[in-house]
C-alpha cells in the first residue's frame, strides 16, 4: 500500500512539474515568438579567448533560447565614438544595447537618457538609471580561490600580476586573490605590473619582461583582456592562471587554472525581463551562488591536494558563510584596514579600492 501511494505521490509531482514548465514555455514562447534585435558594445573581439570572448559565448546561448538577433560591434573605443555606435544599433532596430566595458559607462548613460524606450545594460560600471542597468560578477571570490591555487603552486614564493589599470575593480582582484595566496602561504608576495590597456600585447608583454627580469616569479597571473602574458608562460615554463575563459588546451604545459565567467547566467533571465516588460534599472553584482562566476576545473599541472583546499574555500562561498574581505585585513603600510568580526560593504568594495592588502608589491602606475 505504502509502495501504491509512493508511486501516486511521485506521478503527481511529476504532472504538476510539467504543468509548470508548459506554463513557462507558453509565457516565454508568447515574448519571444518575435525575433528581438540585441546590439552588443565590445572594447575587444568576440575570439580574443577572454573577455570578449566570454561575453559573446554567453550571448550566443541566449540568442538561441530567447530568438534574438545580435549585432556586435568589436574594438569600439572608450571615448564618444561609442555613443555613436549605440546610436547606430538603435537606428537598426535593437531595442536591447549591451557595452562590455567599464570605459563605455558615461556614453552609455547619456544615449540611454536619450532613448528612455530602449533598454541597456553596462558591465561593471556603477551609475544606473530607469533603463539601464549595470552588472558584473563577484569575480573577486575566484580570484580568491585562484590565489589558494597560485600559493600552494609556487616554490620561490614570488607570484607575479600582470594588470590593466589601478582602478577598484582590479584593485578588488589584486586584494582578493593576494588573500588566498597568503591564507596558504603567508611568505608569498604577488608583485604587480600594470599595462594602462586591457588589450594591448605590447603592453603586456613589456610588463610581463620586468616582473621576470626583476623576481623570481614562477606564477602568473593576469587582469587584462590580452592572453599574451600566458603566450609567454607557457613559452618559458612558468605556471599561469588565466582570467574570464578555460584556456587549457591553448597553454596546455603551464595553466593551472582561471577565474572564469559564465555570462549566460547573467543575460538570459534580465533579457527575459527586458521582453516580459519587467526591466528595473539596477545595479546586480551576482556571486558564485547564481553562477555566473566559476573557478575552471584545476588542470594536471596543479600540484596534488590543492583541490581540497580549493573546494573547501568555494563552499563557503555557495553556503553564504564567508566572503573575501572579511576582516582582520592590514593593508601594505600595516594599517587595520578591516577590523575583526568586521566586513567591508558592498558600496566600500565597489568604489573605494586605493589600497591593497598586505604582501602586495605594486609596481609604479
Amino acid at each position: 500500500m505504502k509502495k501504491i501511494l509512493a508511486v501516486a505521490c511521485g506521478i503527481i509531482i511529476i504532472i504538476i512539474i510539467g504543468i509548470i514548465q508548459i506554463s513557462v514555455r507558453e509565457t516565454d514562447t508568447e515574448v519571444t515568438r518575435e525575433q528581438t534585435k540585441v546590439g552588443f558594445i565590445l572594447n575587444g573581439t568576440i575570439d580574443d579567448h577572454s573577455w570578449g570572448q566570454a561575453h559573446y559565448e554567453g550571448m550566443e546561448k541566449c540568442a538561441d533560447s530567447l530568438n534574438l538577433k545580435v549585432f556586435y560591434r568589436e574594438n569600439v573605443p572608450t571615448d564618444e565614438r561609442c555613443g555613436e555606435y549605440m546610436e547606430e544599433l538603435i537606428d537598426q532596430g535593437c531595442e536591447i544595447i549591451i557595452c562590455n566595458s567599464f570605459g563605455f559607462g558615461e556614453y552609455a548613460l547619456e544615449v540611454a537618457k536619450e532613448h528612455r524606450d530602449i533598454y541597456f545594460f553596462h558591465a561593471t560600471g556603477v551609475a544606473e538609471s530607469d533603463n539601464l542597468s549595470t552588472y558584473f560578477g563577484r569575480i573577486y571570490q575566484m580570484r580568491y580561490l585562484s590565489g589558494i591555487v597560485a600559493g600552494l603552486q609556487t616554490e620561490t614564493d614570488e607570484i607575479g600580476y600582470v594588470a590593466a589599470y589601478p582602478i577598484p575593480e582590479v584593485n578588488r582582484g589584486i586584494n582578493a586573490f593576494t588573500l588566498g595566496v597568503r591564507r596558504v602561504n603567508p611568505d608569498a608576495k604577488v608583485y604587480v605590473e600594470w599595462t594602462q590597456s586591457w588589450t594591448g600585447d605590447e603592453e603586456a608583454e613589456q610588463a610581463t619582461e620586468k616582473l621576470l627580469a626583476e623576481h623570481s616569479v614562477d606564477v602568473l597571473t593576469i587582469h587584462t583582456d590580452t592572453n599574451k602574458t600566458l603566450e609567454m608562460a607557457e613559452e618559458r615554463g612558468i605556471w599561469c592562471i588565466g582570467y574570464n575563459m578555460d584556456n587549457v588546451e591553448l597553454y596546455p604545459n603551464t595553466f593551472l587554472t582561471a577565474p572564469v565567467f559564465e555570462w549566460e547566467n547573467f543575460y538570459e533571465p534580465h533579457i527575459l525581463e527586458c521582453l516580459q516588460g519587467k526591466f528595473a534599472g539596477k545595479h546586480y553584482w551576482d556571486g558564485a551562488e547564481t553562477g555566473i562566476v566559476s573557478l575552471a576545473p584545476l588542470s594536471r599541472n596543479v600540484k596534488p591536494g590543492i583541490q581540497k583546499e580549493v573546494e573547501e574555500a568555494n563552499q563557503k562561498f555557495l553556503s553564504g558563510t564567508f566572503d573575501v574581505f572579511y576582516g582582520p585585513i592590514t593593508d601594505t603600510d600595516g594599517y587595520m584596514r578591516v577590523g575583526e568580526m568586521e566586513c567591508m560593504t558592498d558600496t566600500e568594495m565597489l568604489n573605494a579600492f586605493d589600497w591593497y592588502v598586505e604582501g602586495v608589491v605594486a609596481g609604479s602606475e
